[in-house]
């Protein structure tokens, strides 16, 4: 028997020795097609070369393509399992020409590959050409031999190949084989085609024409070949089975699923069974490109093909999660070709036993439910809408899940009524969020959200790809289009630009067109928590509605926001580690220059703390730890010891960061949907350089990573040696230098302020020579510039000593403004208060107040330049009040 693998490595090598280029797979999700869910046909990883948009440095290739049929317009997800053929996941063989051969060399590969390579016989083969393709007919009958009935023109669209209602076109032809009389079914064109005796086994696409509005209008100038070989069925026609569920690859997954459910894939088992293999094949490439089970968009077509395999695992009787535990045969199988499978193994696992784990739950209790609603209910019957709706929204049972139960009872849903009462539920949450005093603005995004619902974000996976334009804002309003030098807004099917959120700022980087249209991105929000809103000027030409754009997030900008972002959760567990399990986040910025991080913490940190804290997130990030991502509900990732972030708005599934060394856990476990490094090394350094306080209990520490982190250290680095060359030292001398003249200094500063105050008590000017008589009363006042104004009362004190009796007076002038002391000896203070003397001169000095003692007073006022008069002012006073 031949292997699938050695049906795919025979297909390959086979075109590879006639000159065309191996290809390998491109991921499950298209980075060229926004219309697109998943690539779905061997040829969509070629579309732009297809279409001239881009070029290669071969004209021709192979390649054996991952597709996924599940969602959207190619939908197989319900015939899965009750069929010989349909599958979600499957493996296109096909070989291209762009521009080089033509109808003549892909018919003679063809013919050649199935018959000389391997051997098919002649007259199980039959062909179709488009009714009108005679050069095709001629080829066919010259290059295979085949009888001319045996080259069966079809008139319809089958055999005609369009790209879009504009672009490339061309006329097919496709290869059946004969599984034999014993079965059903007639051949192509027949009445009873429909059979499963003639299958179609590959497809020669001749890109022959260019169509506008579905009407050709001429000739290619290159054309080119396209084909497709379904690897599973072709396998089934050589391994000489009918049934692609029964070629290599699938029995063996089958049987590992029959050995751990103890049941046999025969009967009802039997498409339990074939669901479970189709299913976990799908379900495992999509997670190791990247796809995790959410709640829209291709995460939701993950989830659907996931919990429908696990539901026929419940069927089977499987007690404990089942799909985890046949990773292992599906990578046995298939792991060579795709080492992306090898590389994802403990990420698949993951993910599939998190996914059953969870839906177990929502099984249990939905079944339960579902059994009370449908008592008294008999074959034919419908269940109401509101209580589909009620499973759905309330215990999370899924519309198709309960469609899919009630199924196998003779009983259906009405879809009518669901759909109605999440319509009420969104008006509901929309009058909600009006009467929340959010802006009038939101009415609009919530407009654009019921008519294209949330934006898929493709920006964890990639920095790029394409997207369609779904909605344009302009000046609060929506418009069909927007010209060059206007602000617009616009929401894109999908996009990599992250929306502002979560602390973490929005992406900027440009759209464009291959027909040089260009929109500057300058900033992404995240309106309604679900729309990602692409704030920008169209710099070039016109975007409208419907056009498709090339998205390129500026890749260095985001590199740099994420490893600041990495950072904080470095950061977070450091602090608690260091500080204490009471260190909560308060707030955070996380930009490409630098982040904020704000915490609970009583006091200020001090030096040997931030060194220490510093310390450990260095060692977490030269440890370069791969950072992992899970997705779990909320509940489930505290339970795990997972954080959750203050700021953040939690629905019914989160992201789970896991970074750093692992012990019992991870360095770091966060609630975060921002974007991330792959690795702690990705980081390269972080360095704290301030700590402040934001509020009572609150301080906040500022920080850099990377080459900010590093050219902060240069700069410091660069103004030490300055200070060396200015202290004419080496930098290591520095701080020894400082101290020595900082401590000199401090010796200046004291005999400057006892020579200052020996000037105070012993010279001045010239009407404070000696004590004077004022009102019959000894008098000593002085004017001294630059005495600091914590000597006067010292000053004032020794003045008193020297007179015995008598008041003393000191007016101190520094930069300008004024400081004045009185002093009044005890015997005196009767008589004399020292804070009327003080308010005399203060008042002269152009200020206010002044007060103290009787015996002492102080004061001050910012007239430096009226010193003498305010000792005037001083001596009046003392006059006054011994008259």
């Amino acid at each position: 028997m031949t292997s699938t693998n050695d049906i795919r490595r025979s297909f390959l090598d086979y075109f590879e020795g006639q000159g065309h280029a191996r290809v390998p797979s491109a991921p499950l999700v298209p980075h060229n097609d926004p219309t697109l869910m998943f690539v779905n046909a061997g040829m969509v990883p070629f579309k732009n070369v297809f279409t001239g948009l881009e070029t290669r440095d071969y004209s021709t290739a192979t390649s054996s393509q991952k597709c996924v049929r599940a969602g959207g317009k190619h939908n197989d997800l319900d015939n899965v399992g009750y069929t010989a053929r349909h599958h979600t996941f499957f493996e296109m063989l096909g070989n291209f020409s762009f521009g080089d051969y033509f109808k003549e060399q892909a018919i003679h590969h063809a013919w050649t590959l199935l018959t000389k390579e391997w051997g098919l016989p002649a007259e199980k083969l039959t062909a179709t050409v488009y009714h009108t393709d005679d050069e095709a007919f001629d080829l066919w009958r010259k290059i295979s031999g085949l009888p001319e009935e045996r080259i069966i023109r079809i008139a319809t669209k089958d055999n005609f190949w369009a790209m879009g209602a504009d672009g490339p076109c061309g006329p097919c032809s496709e290869i059946f084989y004969d599984h034999g009389e014993q079965i059903e079914g007639g051949p192509p064109g027949s009445p009873n085609e429909e059979g499963d005796r003639f299958v179609e086994i590959w497809n020669l696409v001749f890109m022959q024409f260019t169509q506008e509005n579905d009407e050709i209008v001429g000739d290619l100038p290159k054309p080119s070949i396209d084909t497709g070989m379904g690897l599973e069925r072709i396998a089934a026609v050589m391994q000489g089975v009918h049934d692609n569920y029964d070629t290599d690859q699938f029995k063996a997954l089958i049987a590992a699923s029959e050995e751990l459910t103890k049941t046999r894939a025969e009967g009802e088992s039997q498409a339990s069974h074939r669901v479970i293999a189709d299913h976990l094949r799908s379900a495992s490439f999509l997670v190791a490109d990247g796809v995790l089970p959410a709640n829209e968009g291709r995460g939701y077509v993950l989830r659907r093909i996931m919990r429908r395999a696990m539901r026929h695992a419940h069927l089977l009787g499987a007690e404990e999660p089942l799909m985890h535990r046949l990773v292992p045969e599906l990578v046995s199988e298939m792991g060579g070709a795709y080492p992306e499978l090898v590389r994802a193994q403990p990420a698949i696992e993951q993910a599939l036993q998190q996914e059953e784990t969870r839906f177990r739950r929502t099984l249990a209790n939905g079944l339960k439910l579902l059994d009370e609603a449908t008592q008294g209910m008999g074959e034919g019957d419908a269940l109401p809408g509101e209580t589909a709706f009620k499973l759905y929204d309330t215990y999370g049972f899924p519309f198709d899940l309960t469609e899919d139960a009630l199924r196998r009872e003779g009983m259906s849903v009405d879809r009518e009524g669901f759909d109605a009462a999440m319509a009420k539920q969104k008006a509901a949450a929309r009058a909600a969020w009006k009467g929340s005093g959010e802006q009038a603005s939101d009415e609009l995004w919530f407009d654009i959200a019921d008519e294209v619902g949330a934006t898929e974000f493709t920006g964890y996976a990639s920095h790029e790809g394409e997207g369609m334009v779904q909605a344009i804002v302009k000046d609060g309003s929506r418009v069909e289009e927007a010209g060059e030098g206007e602000e617009v807004i616009l929401i894109l099917n999908q996009t990599p630009f992250y929306g502002e959120s979560g602390g973490q700022v929005g992406d900027a980087g440009t759209l464009s067109t291959p027909s040089g249209v260009k929109v500057k991105v300058s900033d992404t929000a995240k309106p309604l928590g679900k729309l990602h809103a692409l704030h920008g000027k169209v710099e070039k030409g016109s975007v409208r509605k419907g056009d498709t754009l090339h998205q390129q997030v500026d890749a260095e900008r985001r590199d740099k926001v994420r490893a600041n972002h990495s950072a904080t959760h470095l950061l977070h567990a450091a602090l608690r580690n260091q500080l204490g399990e009471h260190v909560t986040q308060k707030g955070s910025l996380v930009a490409p220059d630098r982040l904020r991080f704000d915490f609970s913490h009583p006091n200020a940190l001090t030096a040997e703390e931030i060194a220490a804290i510093e310390r450990e997130v260095n060692e977490e990030i030269r440890a370069n730890e791969a950072v992992g991502t899970q997705l779990m509900t909320p509940d489930d990732a505290v339970a795990a010891g997972a954080l959750a972030l203050f700021g953040e708005k939690y629905g019914d599934e989160v992201r789970v960061l896991s970074m750093g060394r692992k012990s019992e856990r991870h360095y770091s476990v966060e609630l975060c949907g921002g974007t991330h490094v792959r690795a702690t090394g990705d980081i390269q350094l972080f360095k704290i350089i301030s700590e402040s306080a934001v509020s009572s209990g609150v301080r906040r520490l500022e920080a850099l990573t990377g080459e900010a982190a590093r050219q902060w250290l240069i700069d410091r680095d660069n103004k030490l040696r300055d200070a060396a060359a200015s202290l004419k030292a080496a930098p290591d001398e520095v701080p020894a230098r400082i101290a020595a003249l900082v401590e000199e200094r401090k010796r200046l500063e004291r005999e400057l302020a006892d020579a200052k105050k020996a000037l105070a008590m012993g010279g001045g000017s010239a009407q404070a020579a000696g004590p004077e008589d004022v009102g019959g009363k000894a008098f000593v006042g002085k004017v001294v510039e630059g005495l600091e104004p914590k000597a006067l009362r010292p000053t004032i004190d020794e003045m008193k000593g020297q007179l015995g009796s008598g008041v003393a007076a000191i007016i101190a002038v520094n930069h300008g403004r004024a400081s004045v002391a009185v002093g009044v000896t005890d015997d005196l203070s009767g008589d004399v208060s020292a804070v009327d003397l003080v308010r005399a001169a203060v008042e002269t000095l152009g200020g206010k107040g002044g007060g103290g003692r009787p015996d002492m007073a102080q004061g001050g006022g910012p007239d430096g330049d009226k010193a003498e008069a305010a000792l005037d002012a001083v001596k009046d006073a003392l006059q006054r009040v011994s008259a």
